[in-house]
């Protein structure tokens, strides 16, 4: 037989090829049974790290489908700062007030840049205050899937939680102790990311199904005692209400759905995470069996109440890229119609087909809109990062009908204002207005306005919702910010809509 050195003298061609150096040349492990069928298994999160060869300046990844839950991102970036790294981006689909212990990060200059969807508590009131140098990146679920697939953000080592996986990785949200639902989110970054890296505190026979995040994604696995607590999924923003006015809203945003033209049998519908939104599930059903209508499928991130319809053959399929709670979690493991999706299926403009562009009716709420019906669902009214772009953008844009539900009045502050103060969905996308002193229509969907007249509704201009909030409250005092801008509000296309600037002390 010719050898490949032969033949490269008679064909130069050939010279950069490898002869044959054995069967397992390439795959060495395969020799030995144990480490062939153990090599991702690690001992501590510091041996992942070292393995991965994460270096100063890289970019790591989380998730956070465990929410308040969560315990992984803490606890990876504290073991990154004893190690000793420095100057990292941390790219998180989002921060939540479990996440205060990055101050400290921050401060010592181990984090350095941020990407996310939205942060809260402390740690959005320090860096609305000048924490950082470098402005907070903030993004849509949507959007932050374009900015992975445009370069922007390169992640170099992923750190996702699961609930469970097999000794080779296959994971997923749906069963194990501490089950938290979809992956969404950490699908994507288990596609994106150079190196992959689970926490897990069950693993499981191999192969473990069904297969959320692949084998073929992952590259270690550290066993961990708890990597989230799932009864911490389904406070704050993803809180079931009993708030009277918020029940209010909500009638108020069914009658809307009803009466708007979208409500027959087929129709698609997402509820975001406020509580007035999530809530307005509940009196759908009434309607829906009162009419003999059917909705083909809800979308987003999924509740026991989207749930409950889903069960009783209201709604023939959920696609789920985030669990809400335990009874969607449950529904997920258990219903062949209840689909996980990930965050690029969902929403990202970017996609050859995203769910969203299909839906036909979603209620989002607000911290604030104004007259020309921009929201802001990350400042408050002391222009304080607390909330979060989510899909907020992405599905306002997508769907047939945008509802926005929010009270007139947060503790004698109004929502309806004449500017908001952070822009993150243009007026363009939104529709419909509900609040507990009426419904205010977007002179640009006069057939909504005129149908719902014609139901009885209060229908009113925004404006005079704005007068009436004005009345009642006073002009409220305006925010004084300095020039430094402290957050970067990023379009689900990647285009600046708006900035936040640092608040005046």
């Amino acid at each position: 037989m010719n050898s490949i050195e032969q033949l490269s003298g008679q064909q130069p061609q050939l010279a950069a090829l490898r002869p044959f150096a054995g069967a397992n040349a390439a795959t060495p492990y395969l020799a030995d049974p144990v480490q062939k069928r153990e090599r991702k298994l690690l001992g501590s999160i510091e041996e992942a790290i070292e393995r991965t060869g994460l270096q100063d300046g890289m970019t790591i990844s989380f998730h956070h489908h465990f929410r308040e839950g969560d315990l992984v991102i803490n606890r990876v970036v504290d073991t990154l700062a004893r190690m000793g790294f420095k100057n990292l981006t941390l790219a998180s689909s989002s921060l939540l007030s479990c996440n205060a212990p990055l101050i400290e990060h921050i401060k010592n200059g181990v984090i350095t840049q941020i990407y996310t969807s939205g942060m809260r508590g402390k740690l959005a009131d320090a860096i609305s205050h000048g924490l950082m140098e470098k402005p907070v990146q903030i993004h849509s679920h949507g959007g932050r899937v374009h900015l992975l697939q445009s370069g922007e953000i390169k992640i170099d080592v992923a750190f996702l939680g699961v609930p469970c996986c097999d000794v080779f990785g296959n994971a997923n949200g749906s069963h194990g102790k501490s089950r938290c639902g979809s992956l969404g989110y950490a699908k994507v970054d288990a596609q994106f990311a150079r190196q992959v890296v689970l926490l897990t505190d069950e693993i499981v026979g191999f192969p473990n199904v069904p297969v959320s995040i692949s084998q073929d994604r992952v590259d270690y696995i550290v066993k961990v005692d708890e990597v989230g607590d799932p009864s911490r999924i389904s406070v704050g923003a993803a809180r079931v209400t009993s708030n009277p006015r918020e029940l209010m809203i909500a009638r108020f945003a069914a009658d809307v759905i009803e009466h708007s033209g979208y409500f027959k049998t087929g129709f698609s519908l997402q509820t975001g995470s406020g509580a007035a939104s999530t809530a307005a599930t509940r009196f759908l059903e009434d309607r829906m069996v009162r009419q003999g209508i059917t909705a083909s499928y809800a979308l987003g991130g999924i509740t026991g109440s989207i749930v409950d319809l889903h069960k009783k053959g209201l709604i023939e399929t959920l696609v789920d890229t985030q669990s809400f709670d335990n009874v969607a979690a449950q529904s997920l493991a258990e219903s062949p119609r209840h689909l996980e999706v990930s965050t690029n299926e969902y929403a990202n403009p970017s996609s050859k087909g995203t769910y969203c562009d299909l839906v036909d009716v979603v209620i989002l709420s607000a911290l604030e809109i104004d007259t020309d019906f921009n929201v802001n669902v990350i400042t408050g009214s002391d222009g304080v990062m607390r909330g979060a772009s989510g899909g907020h953008c992405d599905v306002a844009t997508a769907a047939n009908l945008t509802i926005v539900v929010a009270p007139l009045i947060r503790s004698r502050i109004p929502t309806v204002v004449r500017h908001v103060t952070t822009v993150v969905t243009p007026g363009e996308s939104i529709d419909v207005l509900v609040t507990d002193h009426g419904i205010a229509v977007n002179p640009g969907r006069p057939e909504v306005a005129e149908r719902l007249r014609a139901a009885g509704l209060p229908v009113m201009s925004i404006e005079a919702l704005y007068q009436r909030a004005v009345g009642l409250t006073g002009e409220p005092q305006a925010i004084e910010f300095t020039e430094r801008i402290v957050g970067v509000i990023r379009y689900r296309d990647g285009s600046v809509i708006d900035v936040v600037r640092q608040v005046r002390e």
